[in-house]
């Protein structure tokens, strides 16, 4: 059953035309998710659907009587306390229902003031409110940010149970793949929907993006074509070639709709010597309230580190001392000389919003020089997805998933060594997470992230530090999934009386490749480290640095075949067991 149908939907904003033509329909047990660029009206969408703004074109049919919840970005409340805002929202719900889902969303004093609490706090009593409202329809925007892995792992569980329909704007790429059937793509204006999950989503996208090129490859062939007609200089003007005109003008246009704008970022870092930073028996309280003791540990230059924890144990305190905003009440800290740190905070939150976008680069720098390349200001924001046009445009006129971009973009113009993370996935669309994850691939230096997105800990890190009950951290070596398979109990299997199960073993020669094999990949490895450090010292000599990158190609090689093998006669011994 169809709840909501869209037809010929447009929608402007300050002069730019979001989408324009847009055909939807939400039937009753669709979980939908809303996907594309920052920019791009995935939030104003929402608002149109939750008749919170209004459309300039189109209409929107809903079935009779039809009730929709909505949770906004930026939630407005009309009460004083927790308990007396959420208490208009229960409708039937019993106390130990509302204090359920408060509790689940990190709430245990439901007498708060509402003024006191944080931005991520103001985001889940929202997300309460909306839980609690029965209704058909759904409307979640960026449900899974401010929550901390235990919640967005309840929050996954209670919406695939949920029996209402759900459409929904969300990064969270996990969150993604387990709850959504459907999603649909925002891309320059046109909107695409796939059946199925994230995984079902990526394959059918691919698919379609290589159907465009050969379209664009064909449409390419006869703009040269026509463009070498149109240079030619036609003396007489019929109405024939007038028409000819006007077909080179639509082939122009689709031309440069076809070329898809792409996010390229560019590792550019300063040079980070053999001392980075070092923390010993570290701890923080405010006032007798600890956050962690006796933390130590000393930043090796390559690390990529996962900071993963419930939500007020400290992990953004911490990041705050490592960037010296805040000094540990305990133990010592120590930086080496070269050390450049960038920080990408949860928000820049004392930025002025009247100031123009191109002015708020260039407060950091002009020039960024790496190499013996370099970008200005405004070349370093075009590969962020900035054209001309948006470079004097006042911050305030920017979206929410943009103005984060940007702040990425201000942060990466410092040229940092040891980037600082702090839930860097909150508001940055898909594309640009994959960029970003790219890059950080590439970056030569430290990353510390603190983040909630397991997709972002598993692709980006290779420890994490996780945070104990007793206030201290411990760290396991992996990303987010590695942590949580080392959690498992191990499952003994149990053998009925009187029957002997039969045996099976693996070959001699395997067992002793299979024992042999991770000290194998460790030497690949630490080689690979080597060559790394090596290339850095190296700097832009070109002689140097040639045998050396063909020396780590070789090692890739050989470790990549290592792995799979490992893995091949790991899956082997797993299915004797």
């Amino acid at each position: 059953m169809v709840w909501i149908s869209v037809h010929g939907l447009k929608k402007t904003i300050n002069d730019r035309t979001l989408f324009t033509d847009v055909d939807l329909t939400l039937e009753n047990q669709d979980k939908v998710a809303l996907v594309g660029t920052n920019g791009t009206g995935k939030s104003t969408l929402l608002k149109i659907l939750a008749t919170q703004s209004g459309q300039d074109r189109g209409e929107i049919l809903c079935k009779k009587g039809l009730k929709i919840a909505y949770l906004p970005q930026n939630p407005v409340f009309q009460q004083e306390s927790i308990w007396d805002e959420i208490h208009q929202y229960r409708k039937d719900k019993e106390d130990f229902e509302v204090k359920s889902i408060l509790t689940k969303l990190g709430f245990s004093d439901f007498s708060l003031k509402i003024e006191t609490l944080s931005g991520g706090q103001k985001k889940r009593l929202a997300l309460a409110i909306v839980l609690l409202q029965p209704c058909d329809v759904l409307l979640l925007d960026e449900p899974t940010n401010h929550l901390d892995e235990d919640m967005v792992e309840w929050l996954e569980n209670y919406l695939q149970h949920l029996r209402c329909a759900l459409f929904m704007v969300t990064h969270d790429r996990y969150f993604l793949e387990s709850v959504c059937t459907k999603i649909v793509e925002i891309d320059q204006g046109r909107f695409y929907t796939y059946s199925g999950n994230y995984e079902a989503f990526l394959e059918a996208k691919a698919q379609r993006k290589e159907r465009e090129q050969a379209q664009a490859h064909k449409a390419y062939q006869l703009y040269k074509k026509e463009l070498a007609w149109v240079r030619a200089g036609v003396q007489a003007r019929s109405t024939k070639q007038q028409a000819r005109l006007h077909r080179f003008e639509d082939l122009r246009k689709e031309r440069f709709m076809i070329n898809e704008k792409n996010l390229q970022l560019t590792s550019v870092s300063s040079r980070l010597g053999k001392e980075t930073i070092e923390w010993e028996h570290m701890g923080f309280q405010y006032g007798q309230h600890e956050l962690f003791h006796d933390f130590s540990y000393r930043l090796k230059r390559n690390d990529r580190i996962g900071i993963i924890g419930p939500n007020g144990c400290g992990k953004s305190t911490f990041l705050n001392i490592l960037d010296q905003d805040l000094q540990p009440t305990q133990g010592s800290i120590s930086y080496g000389q070269t050390v450049r740190i960038g920080y990408f905070r949860q928000g820049d939150d004392q930025v002025d919003l009247s100031m123009r976008a191109i002015d708020y680069i260039e407060e950091v720098a002009h020039v960024i020089s790496y190499g013996k390349e370099s970008l200005t200001a405004s070349q370093m924001m075009e590969r962020f997805l900035f054209d001309k046009k948006m470079h004097y445009m006042p911050l305030a006129r920017l979206s929410g998933g943009e103005r984060r971009r940007l702040y990425l973009c201000r942060v990466l113009m410092q040229a940092p060594n040891i980037l600082l993370l702090d839930e860097p996935t909150n508001d940055l669309d898909i594309m640009t997470l994959e960029v970003l994850e790219d890059y950080l691939d590439a970056f030569s230096g430290a990353i510390i992230t603190v983040s909630h997105d397991r997709y972002f800990l598993d692709r980006v890190c290779d420890s994490v530090f996780v945070y104990q009950k007793d206030h201290t951290w411990k760290m396991y070596l992996g990303g987010y999934s590695d942590y949580k398979a080392k959690l498992q109990p191990i499952k003994k299997e149990t053998i009925k009386r009187g029957t002997i199960p039969k045996r099976k073993t693996m070959p001699y020669a395997e067992k002793k490749e299979l024992e042999q094999l991770p000290a194998l990949m460790e030497t690949y490895e630490n080689k690979i480290k080597e060559l790394d450090q090596w290339m850095q010292e190296a700097g832009t000599d070109y002689l140097k640095l040639q045998p050396l990158s063909k020396q780590r190609d070789e090692l890739d090689k050989k470790l990549e075949a290592a792995t799979e093998r490992w893995m091949e006669l790991e899956e082997k011994k797993e299915a004797m067991k």
